[in-house]
This record gives structure tokens, sequence and C-alpha cells, in this order.
């Protein structure tokens, strides 16, 4: 049994043990969720996250240094930024119209209970550019900044690719740490399973049935603009533009897409989606290096789908009619947010927050949803880490066409 099969069935296990215990037995689950669920899924999350900060220094050093010149860093950095832009645009685009034809908002909700305090704020568009440099590279790393974490390891990278045979000592130091944190991954995936078992029956089993069928069509919505713009969207850029069958990109990332359902993180996944994108989709390892540690820190399509359908449906509940030109103001602060908000825990939630302040929205609403959020929050991460490696496959593809065309011809003799 292939580990795939294994974390799919971990998954079928706690959704079943989950809801079954919150149906009969809910002091024996909170009792098992304490002794039990919650450490197993603890434990899986800390110990792929122990990896985090040194595979994406790692990765975007050696990243920045294979690609040795410049003028291919800048290339392959503003295709992965135009494609990040144009997904969430499209991401956001549809959870809109979704929302506007279905109007989940509109079954007799009461939202007179509703109370959310922000906890965190959003940083303002000058502060989180000059926040990219890191004052100290250290605290950066100890604090799991990744935008400057990110920003440091490619200073790094291209110095190494300048200085070439002079520094191919450190050059070789890290590959050789970078080969041991991959054999981590390794070790860490034979626990994804049970962590997988853990994650998901303590989600289910404290959000219960009556959470999921309160609020069934917010999530039916939310899950049908996740597999519309997996299927059409993230399809077509893997089929036309990264030139392979859409259905043998899933199957073959299909692991990684797991552990991010149960970890509903990014950031936690990189180590596994990286190592999945390079063995398995043969993804060059400078491309996926540099693509897929800056898709976990800032590209967001499943958040921005989520706050597309959560904004027309507070709106829908406090009975509010949005304008167009609303609708429009909700795109840009989504997109730009994605990137804002980086680094920034709960970002999901504060990029909404953002969102409905900026089209004068109660952001009390946001109480309604917190409930069913983090089973959702599971769906759209494995959306994320999808349009990650959908990314580095289509930039990598563009990257082999370039050095064909350019490549020196022989002349017949």
């Amino acid at each position: 049994m292939n580990l795939t099969v294994k974390i799919f069935i971990g998954l079928i296990l706690g959704l079943v043990v989950g809801l079954t215990l919150n149906l009969t037995a809910p002091d024996l689950f909170d009792t098992l969720n304490t002794y039990l669920f919650d450490p197993l899924g603890t434990i899986f999350l800390n110990l792929i996250k122990m990896l985090v900060v040194p595979i994406v220094f790692l990765s975007i050093a050696l990243g920045t240094a294979s690609l040795g010149d410049p003028k291919k860093l800048g290339r392959i950095g503003g295709k992965t930024i135009a494609f990040f832009l144009v997904s969430t645009t499209v991401a956001i685009t549809i959870a809109l119209v979704l929302a506007f034809v279905f109007e989940p908002g509109n079954a007799n909700i009461d939202p007179s209970g509703a109370n959310y305090e922000q906890e965190s704020e959003s940083p303002g568009v000058v502060e989180t550019f000059t926040n990219i440099i890191p004052a100290n590279p250290m605290q950066s790393m100890v604090e799991e900044n990744m935008l400057q974490i990110i920003t440091f390891a490619l200073l790094i990278g291209l110095a190494l690719a300048m200085l070439g045979n002079k520094t191919s000592g450190v050059y070789s130091l890290l590959e050789q740490g970078n080969e041991i944190m991959m054999w981590l991954v390794n070790l860490i995936m034979r626990f994804a399973p049970y962590g997988a078992f853990g994650l998901l029956a303590s989600a289910v089993g404290e959000m219960g049935i009556d959470g999921v069928r309160a609020m069934f069509a917010y999530m039916a919505i939310v899950i049908v603009g996740l597999l519309l713009h997996g299927m059409i969207f993230y399809s077509s850029i893997i089929y036309f533009i990264g030139k392979m069958n859409p259905i043998h990109f899933v199957k073959n990332f299909f692991p990684a897409m797991t552990v991010a359902f149960s970890t509903s993180s990014s950031t936690a996944t990189l180590p596994i989606s990286m190592k999945t994108a390079q063995e398995r989709l043969n993804i060059s390892k400078p491309v996926s290096s540099f693509v897929q540690p800056l898709g976990a820190t800032i590209n967001m399509d499943g958040t921005a789908i989520m706050q597309g359908v959560a904004t027309l449906f507070i709106a829908q509940v406090y009975n509010t009619d949005l304008s167009f030109g609303q609708l429009v103001m909700v795109v840009l602060t989504a997109v730009l947010a994605s990137i804002g908000t980086a680094g920034v825990p709960g970002v999901g939630l504060i990029m909404l927050a953002m969102v409905l302040t900026q089209v004068s929205l109660p952001v009390e609403g946001i109480a309604l949803i917190l409930g069913i959020d983090r089973v959702l929050d599971m769906a759209r991460t494995a959306l994320n880490i999808t349009g990650d490696a959908a990314c580095a496959l289509a930039i990598d593809q563009s990257e082999n066409k370039d050095n064909e065309k350019h490549k020196p011809t022989e002349e017949p003799v």
C-alpha cells in the first residue's frame, strides 16, 4: 500500500470517527480529542513545521544560485508574480459570480448574535515593502517571517551565483543541508497517515453535523468555486503551457494535496509539495525551489475564493447590495492583500476583514463563517499548493522552450 492510499485512509477514518463520536458520544470525543486526536495532529504539524524555515532558506538560495544569470532570475520572478496575480484575479472573479448567482446568504440566517474581534491588522503598503528587507535575518527565521527569509535567501543565492568557484564550498554545504532536509521529509511522511487522521477527527468532531447543515449553502459554493478554478484554470495551464495531462498531474501530486488538506498550511506542506513536484512531476529543482516557496507565501487562490463568496454571503445576510464598482474593489483589494498580508497569522480572515472594510460591510459578519472555516481552510490550502505546482510546471516548460530557442545551431561543415 503506497503512502497516498494510507493518507487517504487516514482522512476517511478521521472523518468517520470524528463525526460518529460527535453524534453519539460527545463526552468520549472530548477525552479522545484531548489525549489522542489533538496530540497526533499537533505532533505531525510540529514535525513538518520544524523543517519549513531551513527548507525555504536552502531551496531559495540554491534555486537562485542554480539559475545563475540575474536576467534569468528576473525573468522567472516576473513570470511567477504575473501568474500569481492573474490566477488570484480569476479565482475571486469565479467566486463572486457563483455567490451572485446562487445567493447563499439568502437563507434566513440571523446575524444579530454575530460578534468578531479582529486579533491582528494587516500592515500598510509602505510598511509591507519596507519590511521585506530583514534587519536581522536570524530574527526573521525565529519569527518565521517568510517574505524576509525569502529576500535574504535570494541575496545569498545571487551572491553565490556571482562569485562562482570562490564560494563552491558554501554551495556544496547548502546542497548537503538540503539533502539532509529531504531525508527528514521522507522520514516524517511515514507519520503522515496518523497525523491526517488526528487532524481531521479533531476538526470534524468539534464542528459536528449541525455546523455543516447550518452553513451548507455557503460551504457548497466555496467548494464548487475551488473545484472550478482547479478544473478549468489550473488544468488549462497544466495542459496548454505545462504540456502535461492534468489527470497525470493530479495523480502524481495527490500525496502533497492530501497533506495540505490535513494540515491547512501551505508553508507547513512546502517540504512535501516541493519533493513531490521535483520527483514525481519532474519539475527542475531550480524552478521548483524558487517558485513554490514564493507561492506558499503570497499565492492564495483558495483564500481568494473564500473571500469572494464570504463577502457576498455577508452582504446578502445583512441585506446590502454591492455596486459593480464595489465588486471591482473586492477583486483589487483581495489580490493586493494576498501579498500585503503574507506571513501574518490567520491570514485568510485578516484579508477578509480588509475586504469587508473596503466595501463598508460589518466585520462582525466573519463570526457567521468561523465555525466551518477550519474545514474549508483544509480544502483551499490543497488548491493553493496545487496552483504553486502548476505555476512551477508552466514556468519550467516555458524556460525549456526559451533555452531551446536560444540554443546555438551547428553550421554544416
